[in-house]
Parts: structure tokens; sequence; C-alpha cells
């Protein structure tokens, strides 16, 4: 545990004087670096060099004088492990990282909690979490709601993953306090199971920065709330069709988000759109008795406002990829076969599998189209001749990097089920199969 010293009338005092001081060994002269107020950097002059064992601290900052973004880039290019921890008047939040890519995320504000999200989401409501809480270490609560009943195997993946963007995000937009990164060997056991990319986090956090600043012109808070002007048109897409049918001019913004589970910027997004195309309002104070609403068509003008990316015929069909995606997908299926193993040694493959088609078919796992339509088989794979005809079906709409693609669909996948078996397995079985899976994903690098 890390030794905490006071300040008291210019003088460095240690708050517990029984401890072993962690200043033994550090005698010499010290210069005192001009810092922000939240940090002290001492510097011994001359310098004696040397080192010592992680974890330690090997690059401290101010997150006001050196933008976080960079710095989450430069861990992400060079591939680094390790964990950043920031200190800031919000709390104090830190993520961890495998070889550049985000592994977990942990933050002592109460909003960041795995209950508070699967409430604000509205997957559960708080009594519920309180209950499965009882008799339960916080770090539990999504797996004993998942055996009451109460959640879905893969809304709590979900939210998980949401938690963990959500703290990144708050880390990214920091501009108080101090930062450290921790060089720490990362434990396999508790991070194994979650990893999203670095840089797909930052070019979200900053795209999240961009339009929630455009959104606020017109919404300035999330506790306004919002009356129908007219109903569907039938060109709604599918969150902004499902929010509007809710709208009732008596609830907010951050109240809809709840009701839709949606999070706050994913639901002030969906309000905006339906304002810009005349299809509700916002006032700071609730209607009193509902308005009856028009259904005509939409105005033609800002019609197409939020509806980019939709359209209205199916792509061209394009020729056959130049790439092979069969190696990818065999050691793909290999890995969720040894996964499905392990759970079956347990008694409770039927009901992952289970588990694990609902996610799939739900699209809970990937929005890549080439899962749309799979499902797992009883041995824990997925069919090769249907994934290797989806794949030539939906290639061109996988970028300009189809075959990277395929296999970052084919990961979520992957993580997905391993968070599934880290809650089913014992601790020695999960950590052995840990390994075998990064075993087979080592034969595909390079490929």
């Amino acid at each position: 545990m890390t030794q905490r010293f006071r300040i008291d009338a210019g003088q460095l005092v240690p708050e517990d004087r029984q401890s072993p001081s962690p200043l033994a060994g550090r005698s010499g002269t010290y210069a005192l670096m001009p810092t922000a107020p939240d940090l002290l950097i001492f510097s011994r002059g001359p310098s004696e060099g040397g080192s010592i064992p992680a974890p330690r601290v090997v690059l401290s900052g101010d997150a006001g004088g050196f933008p976080l973004s960079d710095l989450m880039a430069f861990l992400s290019q060079s591939r680094w492990s390790g964990i950043i921890r920031v200190h800031s008047p919000g709390g104090e939040r830190s993520v961890t990282f495998r070889d550049g890519e985000v592994r977990g995320a942990s933050s002592d504000d109460p909003a960041d909690r795995l209950g508070e999200v699967l409430v604000r989401l509205g997957y559960v409501e708080s009594p519920q979490v309180e209950a499965a809480l009882k008799g339960q270490p916080p770090s539990k609560v999504g797996r004993a709601l998942v055996e009451k009943g109460l959640l879905q195997a893969h809304d709590l993946f979900k939210c998980v993953t949401h938690q963990v963007s959500e703290i990144f995000h708050a880390i990214v937009l920091c501009r108080e306090g101090s930062f450290f990164l921790i060089d720490q060997p990362v434990d396999e056991k508790a991070n194994h199971s979650i990893q999203l990319s670095t840089q797909s986090l930052l070019m979200d956090s900053i795209r999240k920065i961009d339009e929630m600043a455009h959104f606020r012109k017109r919404i300035p808070h999330g506790r306004l709330y919002v009356a129908k002007k007219r109903g569907s048109d039938g060109k709604l897409e599918e969150d902004e069709d499902r929010v509007l049918g809710l709208v009732d001019g008596r609830r907010t913004i951050l109240e809809l988000g709840h009701a839709a589970r949606l999070s706050e910027f994913d639901i002030t997004k969906v309000v905006f759109r339906l304002l810009e195309g005349g299809f509700a309002s916002v006032t700071d104070k609730p209607l009193l008795v509902p308005v009856a609403v028009a259904t005509g068509s939409a105005p033609t003008s800002g019609q197409s406002v939020g509806q980019g990316g939709t359209a209205q015929g199916k792509p061209a069909a394009s020729a056959a990829p130049a790439v092979d995606p069969r190696p990818a997908a065999r050691v793909f299926n290999f890995i969720f076969r040894e996964i499905r193993d392990e759970v079956a040694k347990q008694g409770m493959d039927r009901e992952f599998i289970a588990a694990a088609n609902a996610a799939l078919s739900g699209q809970a796992l990937s929005s890549s189209p080439v899962l749309e339509g799979l499902s797992f088989q009883a041995d824990g794979s997925l069919a090769e001749a249907k994934l290797m005809e989806s794949f030539e079906r939906h290639h061109a709409q996988l970028g300009s990097e189809p075959l990277a693609s395929f296999k970052q669909a084919l990961s979520d996948v992957m993580f997905f089920l391993l968070f599934q078996a880290g809650e089913l397995l014992e601790s020695r079985a999960d950590e052995d199969l840990a390994r075998r899976v990064k075993k087979l994903l080592a034969t595909l690098e390079g490929s």
C-alpha cells in the first residue's frame, strides 16, 4: 500500500510514522521541480541511476498540460503493457493495457460502478442491484444478476464493455489533476476476458467530444423534457423509432435514455435527430396533458438527418475477395471449441451455447455483417461453410482490410465466450484456458 505524506508547516511528514519509511535508501540532495498544485516531483542531483522492480511509476505528469489522448495513442502504438492512473477532482480512474490494447478499467466514482451502469442503461432496477449485492462482493454483482435470471449474459458483457469505455472516455476528457504510468504486470486472470481497441476508443472519444459540442447547441443538458410533435413516418432508424414511441412529454432526455437502455451520449444523439427531423421538441417543463400527434410524412428538408449510412438498396455484388479467411476461421473455431469443451466439463455447455447464440442473434457481440444469421453448433464452433459464404457476401462492407475486420469480429465473439467461461470455471481451469487461447492466437500473428 502506498504510504501517504502531508505537508505540515512546509515540512514533508509521513502520516504513519510507525511504518518503515519508503524514503530509506533515498538519501541525497533533491530539487523540487515546478509542477501543478496536485503534483510534487523531486529530482536527485547529481543523479545516481539504478532501478527498482515493478510495480513502479515510469512516467508522471500534469493532466492539464499534456493531452491524455496523445499519451493513449502512444501507448497503443508502442504496444505497452501496464496501467495508466489519473487523479482528478472527479475521482481516481485507471485503465489497464496489455500489448497496447485496453484490457480493463477501474474508478472510485460511484457513477462508474457496474451496478450503476446496469441501472443507468435500464437493464435492472436499483433494488435488484442492492439485493444482488447482499452477501456478494461488488465485483460479482453482474454474475449474481445473471444467476437470478434478471440479466442476460450478453447484456452483462455489453454493460462491462460500456463501463470500460466510459472510464476511458472520462480519462481522455480529463483536464485537471495528474497522471501516472505504472509499469506493472497485468493479471491474466483478471483481464483476459475483455479487450477493446485503444485506437477505436480514442476515435470514439474524439468523435463524441465533437458531436456532443454540436448537440449541446440545441440540447444544453439532459434534464430537458421531450414532447412529441408528430408520429413516425416509417423511415426512422430503429433507435429513433423506439425512443419516439417512449416520448410522452413527461420524461426527460436522461429518463428516456434509461427507458431505452441508451447512454447519455446516445440518447442525446437520438433526440437531436428527432428535433432536426421535426418529430419532437424539448422544453424545461413537463407536459401536464398528452398532446395529440399528427402522423403525416416528414418534410423533405432535414428528412435525411440521422439516416446517414443507411442504403436504400443492397450493395452491388462484387468479385470474390482476394484474401483467404479460412485459416483465421479455423483458428478461431478451434478456440471456440476449446472454450466450449472446458465449460462442458462443468456440465453447463448447453446453457453456454444457448447464451452465446442469443447474443449472436441479437448482434450484441459485434456489429459486423459477417456474423448475421450465424449460430454456434453443439461443439461450440461456427459452421465454416456458412462463415465463408457470409464473408464472400459481405466482404465489400468490411472496409479496406476485410480480413482484419473479419478477424476483429471473431475476436469480439471470442472475448465474450471467455468472459462467459470465466464466470463458470474454477480459477485454475480459467487460467489454463487463457494460456491455451493465447498460444492459439499467436499463430494468427502476421497472417
